[in-house]
């Protein structure tokens, strides 16, 4: 048989097994929120344990479950969706810029890199950018940043940097990230952990000097809000504090804006609440719109430029859908006026909150902008909780 013969052969043969049903198989589609929780737990991996309400469809603040229910999205794909679900703006540009040019690797120049990073830099007014694609890695590029820079301009000893943190942070789920976490449920049985790590608490500036006392420190990376600790907003001061020591000595404030920043708090930056300016800032969630993933390290040249060709990278950072989809989010939260307005929709919300709830079960409402928090006493909580599930239910 020859070669053109077989081919064919083969091709009948798939061709008949795809017929008899095995595309059908594979395309097939559950009919209820029900169905589809149980199958997907049957075939993904146990590493989250979302509410059991199954979204298809959402725009603006809203979503709608497979069903039909509509709900108000409180969650904001942890602070990814600050602009809303599906903005036209957001999703014109992503589309048009995939039917024209959407990757190419940074191995050549393309026509979007330079407007994105132009933007940036007069954005926030710093010189460089460096862009990557997930938060955790903006986080990680960061702190190779200033191992770098701690090794070339502070003269630290050769692999003796080390990288001071706070207790409770949170910035992603890698080996690097969780090996700088305070969260059992993130590390245990995880590692060995990366070397050169220290932990002081949150809003506490007399253990944050003593730590950068240390010759050998390099960097001080905090989230200016802390997102997964619960909203927790450090006492006024704090910022301006973390400045002046780490210039005192000589350390670099890495700023973790990647879920405060972007509008959420009620200022484009959390640290614009001190009016201060960290070495190193780290964007990302918002950035992307929700559609993309996007993130970016920003900082001046004498930090910067102690990454040179080859010693660090990513291949899709800074791609041209990216860059295009960036520029949009960015445009979005600016033109209509976003932080602003999640600024006054903030003080509404605790307030209201604050007015309403029970005194006796609340201990706390907390957060600026739109990322806040509830704290209540723990022997409430469950009733809470249950009181929400059985009317979920009912109004289902």
């Amino acid at each position: 048989m020859s070669g053109l013969q077989n081919y064919s052969s083969q091709l009948l043969k798939y061709t008949r097994l795809f017929n008899n049903g095995c595309v059908a198989r594979l395309r097939s589609t559950a009919t209820s929120s029900f169905e589809m929780i149980q199958r997907e737990r049957k075939v993904s991996a146990n590493n989250y344990d979302p509410s059991s309400v199954v979204i298809t469809r959402g725009k603006g603040i809203y979503m709608w479950d497979v069903e039909g229910k509509k709900y108000y999205d409180f969650v904001g794909g942890f602070a990814t969706l600050n602009q809303g679900h599906c903005h036209p703006k957001i999703i014109k540009a992503m589309t048009d810029q995939l039917n024209k040019l959407h990757h190419t690797s940074r191995a050549i120049f393309h026509d979007s890199l330079y407007e994105l990073n132009e933007f940036l830099t007069e954005q926030f007014e710093y010189e460089k950018v460096l862009n990557m694609n997930t938060g955790v890695e903006g986080g990680e590029s960061s702190i190779k940043i200033a191992r770098k820079w701690g090794y070339r301009v502070k003269k630290i000893k050769h692999n003796q940097a080390e990288v001071v943190f706070a207790h409770g942070n949170f910035w992603g789920r890698t080996i690097a990230a969780i090996s700088a976490s305070t969260d059992p449920t993130s590390w245990n049985e995880f590692g060995p952990f990366v070397p050169g790590y220290q932990i002081v608490p949150y809003d506490d500036l007399e253990q944050l000097e003593k730590a950068l006392k240390n010759p050998n420190v390099c960097a001080f990376m905090v989230e200016p809000l802390q997102g997964e600790a619960g909203a927790v907003v450090p006492t006024l001061g704090y910022l301006k504090g973390v400045r002046e020591l780490c210039t005192k000595y000589n350390v670099l404030w890495i700023d973790d804006e990647i879920q405060a920043g972007l509008g959420r708090t009620g200022k484009m930056l959390a640290v614009d609440y001190e009016n201060v300016k960290p070495d190193l800032l780290i964007l990302g969630k918002a950035l992307s719109g929700g559609v993309y993933p996007v993130s970016v390290v920003l900082g001046n040249s004498e930090v910067m430029d102690v990454l040179t060709p080859g010693t660090h990278g990513s291949t899709y950072g800074g791609n041209p859908l990216a860059c295009k989809v960036a520029l949009a989010s960015l445009d979005v939260i600016i033109s209509e006026g976003l932080v602003e307005n999640a600024f006054k929709m903030g003080e509404i919300f605790r307030s209201e909150l604050t007015a309403r709830l029970d005194e006796n079960k609340l201990v706390q409402v907390r957060g600026r902008g739109l990322l806040n928090a509830i704290v209540i006493r723990v022997k409430y909580k469950w009733r809470i909780q249950l009181r929400l599930q059985i009317k979920q239910r009912i109004e289902n």
